[in-house]
């Protein structure tokens, strides 16, 4: 549908060839005019510049009335204007009427004398039909110069007219109908479908003369004519190859292929453009670009980027050296499967020489053409592949490369091929190629931008998320994270875990309200206050209350829920204390039922005045304990209390892991859609220590005691079977009891052993003083029994008490 430009002005095969006897099509010059819901033209076939004498630039966007002889057909019609009714016109055809308010309701037929200035008067003949429908155009209007049907036979007809006739009117009528369209304007198929149903729907143009037969009007198909106007069009495209001047005979040829490869091209550019950028995936989009090029534009299309774009990272200003890797990221080809993979492989990095032409597209930005690769040419390129013969592949083909570039930085390159016996690469080549690359470099710099931000967003969010042990002291754990389906990957949510003093293992869950870089920030520092307070081993409802403090300080902007959970392996309990978050799951070992712990609510960190208060729940070896965010359980039009029922249904699913009991939770929770939020997911199975694991002495405050502290120590290591550990945990247990008894007040100092994944080694006494470590000097007597400790233990910490502090150590146990 996209052809009529061309086929509407075929030349007439003169009067002889149209008469009444033959019954034939008759073949005459057709000018094709669209006359848009304003009365103005909007299309103006090269047709109608021959017969009417107007430029289309000049007939484009003009009311119709002031161009075309189509009486009646037109509203407000200038009976002064440059054309006047003929005084042999018929009128519209039999059946066929003008609206009432001026504007044509019906098909219309006439004949019009042209009175153009300079000009003979030409006898016009025109059809107009009424278009209906979404598009803008309102009017078809088919034209022909009258004159054309008169020859040496004129006498022969008395009266010419213009009508309208059914395919059932005449034979070949089918033929007719595939042929029409070709005559009408370029425009989308859509549009040009529209309008060749309605022409169906009312007639052929056809011509009546004064036997009243009617022949059909249609351009001229015949092969004598396509031939010849080929070989005119032909001599006009090497004299505009050639850069010479068109004969005058050939003008009308030189400007409809100019036109035609304007139009062409922009109809590529178009189409490629509607073919890329369909995702913001790189990979993706650099596929879209190598397929959109072949084999339309070239047989072989070979893209190279940047190492930092393909990584998705960012690289220094300026161009580009002969250091710079390129990464051959896309190869696209007609040739047969194989030829090009195996030498030129996808993947492969390099850099390029600067006497090559790869380097000067990069360095310039601008596109480079190369008519023919020689010998000489083919043999250089080569020489920068290694081990590889790239020369067959290459050498007289014709080479187009262009920059892909946004922001006038350069992103990478395409090197496009064409088959030696297809046209050379030209200079229109060279524009289309240049405006191809620079809509492909804008693509890819989005794609580009994308995945840089996503991989900037990933690195935040896993440096925010900690990676917590999966074994801890007494506990099992596994947790999972999901970024927003439609958020993005930075959000508010986030898990911890943190190791206290006496085996104990604080669990926290928490929520900023909210997504985005702001949210992950603000995360970030509640995540730390709370690491912060809770090794200063803070009660669960204590820490709540600074953490809100902490959040009124830092800007009332954000609020978040926190659920935070201490559990003591060795007392069998969890102590835990919630600031508006959803309450956690507790799965029992013995019988799989699962609760959800009815704590109280809370408000969420940030409001402030706002009491919080612990409560304290037993749990038995085995049993697990279930904390998430609202993301998990919360559907938008769903109440959360379907959710909170399917994650106790779901914790409680017997699993073969923790790992897969995750998996179930999130399967399950994932199934019912909707997820728009991030999901923060903490399950810990709660293993405890058991009583033949724990040892306890209480200390007097003598210094004899601590002679006393070594022998308990050596015993029981003896007995646990850790006879490696003796010496090692004699000699701390030894220095930190000297500590507590020299600093303690009145309390007894209490010693403490646990076995369990390490050997934790625990002194408690009554001093609130936290020792530190120190320097100590060779005539110091003090300050050396912490830096003995921190030589010799795995770990080593102190926190305070309510009666003072606690100073720990921790041995690794020996394998087996």
């Amino acid at each position: 549908m996209d052809r009529g430009t061309d086929r509407d002005v075929l030349p007439s095969r003169g009067a002889g060839e149209v008469t009444v006897a033959e019954h034939a099509a008759g073949r005459i010059p057709l000018a094709v005019v669209v006359v848009d819901r304003e009365g103005l033209v909007s299309h103006w076939s090269s047709g109608a510049r021959r017969l009417l004498g107007v430029p289309k630039d000049e007939a484009v966007g003009r009311p119709a009335v002031d161009l075309l002889p189509v009486t009646g057909a037109l509203p407000e019609a200038d009976a002064t204007g440059p054309y006047e009714s003929y005084a042999g016109d018929d009128g519209p055809g039999p059946g066929l009427e003008s609206s009432l308010d001026g504007g044509l309701s019906y098909p219309a037929a006439g004949r019009a004398r042209l009175g153009a200035a300079g000009r003979d008067r030409v006898d016009v003949l025109w059809w107009g039909y009424p278009l209906v429908g979404p598009g803008p155009e309102r009017l078809l209007v088919l034209a022909a110069d009258a004159d054309a049907l008169y020859g040496p036979q004129e006498a022969t007809f008395e009266r010419i007219a213009p009508g309208f006739a059914l395919h059932t009117d005449f034979p070949g009528s089918d033929d007719l109908a595939r042929r029409l369209p070709e005559i009408l304007p370029s425009m989308s198929v859509e549009e040009s479908t529209r309008i060749v149903a309605q022409v169906l729907e009312l007639g052929y143009p056809v011509l009546e003369f004064s036997q009243n037969d009617r022949v059909p009007v249609t351009p001229d198909w015949g092969v004598p004519r396509r031939v010849e106007r080929r070989a005119r069009r032909e001599r006009a495209a090497r004299a505009l190859a050639a850069g010479e001047p068109v004969p005058a005979d050939l003008r009308d040829e030189a400007e409809d292929l100019e036109y035609a490869a304007v139009r062409e091209r922009l109809e590529f550019l178009n189409e490629v453009s509607s073919k890329i950028g369909t995702s913001l995936d790189l990979a993706q989009t650099i596929v879209e670009v190598s397929k959109a090029v072949v084999p339309r534009f070239t047989d072989v299309a070979c893209t190279y980027l940047r190492e930092q774009v393909v990584a998705g990272e960012g690289f220094p200003e300026g161009v580009p050296d002969t250091t710079t890797m390129w990464h051959r990221v896309a190869l696209e080809h007609t040739d047969e499967p194989g030829r090009w993979e195996d030498v030129v492989p996808v993947g492969e990095a390099m850099p390029f020489p600067a006497e090559t032409p790869f380097f000067q597209c990069m360095t310039t930005g601008e596109p480079i053409l190369i008519p023919r690769i020689s010998e000489e040419m083919g043999h250089a390129i080569a020489s920068q592949f290694d081990k590889r013969d790239i020369r067959p592949l290459i050498t007289h083909r014709s080479m187009l490369m262009v920059p892909l570039k946004a922001r006038n930085v350069v992103l990478g390159f395409m090197a496009l091929m064409r088959h030696p016996e297809r046209p050379e690469f030209n200079d229109m080549d060279r524009v289309t190629g240049a405006e191809l690359a620079a809509r492909a470099g804008l693509v890819l710099d989005n794609a580009r931008m994308y995945t840089y931000q996503e991989n900037v967003a990933e690195t935040l969010q896993d440096s925010m998320l900690p990676h917590i042990p999966a074994r801890m002291a007494g506990c099992d754990i596994a947790t999972r994270y999901l970024p927003g389906t439609l958020m993005g990957r930075v959000g508010g949510d986030w898990f911890d875990s943190v190791k206290l003093p006496g085996a104990r293992t604080a669990f926290v869950v928490g929520d900023v309200m909210g997504h985005g870089l702001n949210s992950a920030a603000m995360m970030g520092q509640l995540r730390t206050a709370v690491q912060t307070m809770a090794a200063l081993d803070l009660p669960p409802a204590h820490l709540l209350r600074t953490l809100d403090d902490l959040a009124q300080r830092l800007g009332d902007t954000y609020l978040a829920t926190c659920l935070y959970a201490v559990y003591d392996p060795i007392a069998g309990e969890v102590h835990l204390a919630n600031a508006g978050h959803i309450p956690p799951v507790l799965v029992r070992a013995g019988d799989g039922r699962s609760e959800l712990l009815d704590l109280p609510t809370g408000a969420p960190i940030g409001v402030g005045g706002v009491p919080f208060e612990a409560v304290r729940v037993r749990v038995e070896p085995g049993d697990r304990l279930v904390m998430c965010t609202d993301g998990l359980v919360e559907v938008r039009g769903e109440d959360i209390g379907v959710g909170l029922a399917t994650l106790c249904e779901s914790a409680a699913h017997p699993a073969a892991s923790m790992d897969d009991a995750c998996d179930t939770i999130i399967r399950a929770l994932g199934a019912r859609g909707g997820r728009k939020d991030d999901v923060a997911l903490l399950m810990a199975r709660l293993n405890g220590i058991a009583p033949d694991d724990v040892a306890e002495w209480r200390l007097g405050l003598s210094p004899a005691e601590v002679g006393r502290a070594r022998a308990v120590v050596r015993e029981q290591l003896h007995e646990w079977g850790l006879d490696k550990l003796v010496a090692s945990a004699e000699l701390m247990v030894s220095e930190l009891v000297t500590n507590a008894v020299r600093h303690s007040r009145s309390r007894p100092v209490e010693l403490r052993l646990v076995r369990g994944d390490t050997l934790l080694c625990e002194v408690d006494d009554d001093d609130h003083e936290l020792p530190t470590l120190l320097n100590a000097g060779p005539a110091d007597e003090a300050g050396r029994g912490l830096r003995v400790v921190s030589g010799l233990a795995r770990e080593w910490g102190t926190s305070r008490t309510k009666a003072g502090k606690s100073v720990w150590c921790e041995l690794t146990l020996p394998r087996g």
